[in-house]
């Protein structure tokens, strides 16, 4: 039997005005939104970080809301991807590593990089940033150490466990469609982001030992969510992804190179055009992928 890696199907975000009365219960609190979600998921994309700074003990307080298995996905800062355009970004990703996600531990999984859909490919760009990115808990803190002096009093520095830190990748602009990005990413050990989406690129290319997937989808072609057979098709891909094959059934732009493993962790979040639907997506693709690996 194929070895397998641990499949990850969460949303983007845990707040959400539409998921009250649905997904939420309508007599939950708000301060409870993450406990709930965190039991009905297995993990959630960390939003806050791309808008702003956050600080240790908010991190400390939704690991402790969390169960012991959960991971967070982190959405890397809005000023070194959107502002910066990943230019000149040494002082800032030192902040963004020293506000406290170090805290998680073991619950810290991928930081996912976000391009705007007006950046286009920049080989040189792209790797003078991807050469900066670190890949352990210790080489993250030390990093860190470089943070701006206003952030002295509200940062984390200390590694619990000196554990891998994986990087991802979603561009937004047609100009990425080429080899050199894959391979590129595929150097630095980045992985591709996988997103379903009519607006920009849909790429199945591996780029590194996990698989990071958004799936987006269309409000146009999915007014009511993901209907029953994208979700069958989307979760065929996620286990043979994690069972460490390759995907033929979409487009692959660099595919004779490809990343071969035994196995591979595989991250799936859902963040619909459809808002309301996406925690409901999130555990029908979660029951789909169990009742296929028990079938």
């Amino acid at each position: 039997m194929s070895k397998q890696g641990q499949i990850r199907v969460g949303i983007s975000g845990w707040r959400f005005d539409g998921w009250r009365g649905g997904f939420y219960p309508d007599d939950l609190p708000q301060r409870r939104e993450l406990e709930f979600a965190s039991r009905h998921l297995n993990s959630i994309e960390l939003n806050g970080t791309f808008y702003s700074t956050q600080k240790p003990h908010s991190f400390q307080a939704w690991r402790k809301e969390t169960p012991d298995d959960f991971v967070f996905a982190v959405k890397g800062s809005q000023f070194i991807t959107h502002i910066r355009k990943l230019e000149n970004v040494e002082g800032g990703l030192a902040n963004f590593l020293a506000q406290g996600m170090l805290c998680f531990g073991r619950k810290l999984g991928p930081i996912l990089w976000q391009l705007p859909p007006q950046t286009s490919f920049n080989a040189e760009r792209i790797e003078a940033f991807l050469k900066l990115l670190p890949h352990t808990h210790r080489h993250a803190a030390a990093y860190a150490k470089q943070r701006d002096e206003w952030m002295a009093g509200r940062c984390w520095l200390e590694v619990e466990e000196d554990l891998p830190l994986r990087h991802a990748m979603e561009c937004r602009h047609k100009s990425f469609a080429t080899p050199e990005y894959i391979e590129l990413l595929r150097k630095y050990d980045v992985a591709l982001v996988v997103a379903d989406s009519v607006k920009w690129p849909v790429m199945l290319d591996i780029t590194a030992e996990f698989v990071y997937c958004r799936l987006h989808g269309s409000e146009k072609l999915y007014p009511d969510g993901y209907t029953p057979d994208a979700i069958d098709a989307w979760a065929r891909r996620v286990i043979a992804w994690s069972r460490g094959e390759e995907v033929i059934d979409g487009n692959r732009i660099h595919p004779e190179s490809a990343n071969r493993q035994v196995s591979r962790d595989v991250f799936v979040y859902f963040d619909d055009d459809k808002k309301e639907r996406a925690p409901f997506d999130a555990q029908t693709m979660s029951r789909r992928i169990e009742e296929l690996l028990t079938s």
